[in-house]
C-alpha cells in the first residue's frame, strides 16, 4: 500500500529585478539536508550550486536560475527559508558607538527587501565617446571569477559583467569581443575611469536592512546596516 503524498503550501513573490510574479514552496527535508551538507563540507562554489538547486526545486523549475541576478537569487532563498523554518532569526549585532559590545537582535526575514540606490545606472560613460553597458552579477558569471584575490576579483567581476561596449560609431557586444582585447580594454582604463565602472557595483540592488540598537553599557542609540545573504544567518 502506497503512503500518502504530503502537500506543500504555495506562496508568491515578485522578483526584484523585473517585478515578475514567482510561485514558490517551502523546501523539503531532503533539500534542507543537501544544503546543510554543502555548507559543512563543500567549497563556496559548491555551496552556491546547492543554493541554486534548492531554489530551482522550490520554484518548480520555472526559472533560469544561473541567469538570475544574484540579488534575485538571494531574495528567493531568503523567502523560501523563511517559509520553511521560520521568519524570525536571532543575530548578534556589534554596537557602532564602541565597536565591541554585542547585543541580540531578532529579525523578521519577511521584512527584508532588496534595496535600490536611486543613482544606480547600468550604462556607464567612461569618456565623452565610450561607454559600457553592464549585466548584474549572476551565478553563471561568478563561477568564472577567482574571489580569493581581491584585485583579481575586482578585475574579473568587471570583465564578467560587461554586456557591451560602445563608442560614437559602433556597438560591440561582448560575444563579439576577443577575450584578449577585452583584457586590454580594461587594463587601458585610467584610475578615474575604473572608479566610474566600480560605481555600478557599489550602487547595484542588494539585500539590505537597517537595525536600530542601543548599547547597554553606554546607553547610546545607533543604526547598523546588514547586507548580503550571509549576514542574515550568523
Amino acid at each position: 500500500m502506497a503512503l500518502p503524498k504530503l502537500a506543500s503550501a504555495k506562496y508568491e513573490l515578485e522578483l526584484p529585478s523585473t517585478g515578475e510574479s514567482v510561485e514558490y514552496r517551502p523546501f523539503l527535508v531532503k533539500e534542507e539536508k543537501a544544503l546543510m551538507m554543502a555548507s559543512e563540507t563543500s567549497t563556496e562554489k559548491e555551496q552556491l550550486r546547492a543554493m541554486e538547486n534548492l531554489v530551482d526545486a522550490c520554484t518548480f523549475g520555472k526559472l533560469d536560475i544561473p541567469k538570475l541576478p544574484m540579488f534575485d537569487l538571494e531574495y528567493l532563498f531568503l523567502n523560501i527559508r523563511a517559509k520553511s523554518v521560520g521568519e524570525k532569526v536571532e543575530l548578534s549585532i556589534t554596537c557602532p558607538d564602541d565597536g565591541t559590545t554585542k547585543v541580540p537582535v531578532t529579525l523578521n526575514l519577511s521584512e527584508i527587501k532588496v534595496q535600490r540606490d536611486p543613482n544606480h545606472i547600468t550604462d556607464i560613460k567612461i569618456s565623452d565617446d565610450v561607454g559600457i553597458v553592464f549585466d548584474y552579477p549572476r551565478t553563471s558569471l561568478l563561477g568564472k571569477v577567482d574571489m580569493k584575490n581581491e584585485a583579481q576579483a575586482a578585475f574579473g567581476m568587471v570583465k564578467s559583467c560587461i554586456s557591451q561596449i560602445y563608442d560614437s560609431e559602433n556597438v560591440y557586444p561582448k560575444a563579439d569581443i576577443d577575450d584578449k582585447d577585452l583584457d586590454e580594454f580594461i587594463d587601458s582604463m585610467s584610475h578615474e575611469q575604473f572608479e566610474k565602472v566600480q560605481l555600478f557595483f557599489n550602487t547595484m540592488p542588494r539585500l539590505r536592512h537597517t537595525v536600530k540598537v542601543t548599547n547597554p553599557n553606554t546607553g547610546v542609540d545607533g543604526e547598523v546596516v546588514i547586507e548580503g545573504l550571509n549576514s542574515f544567518f550568523q
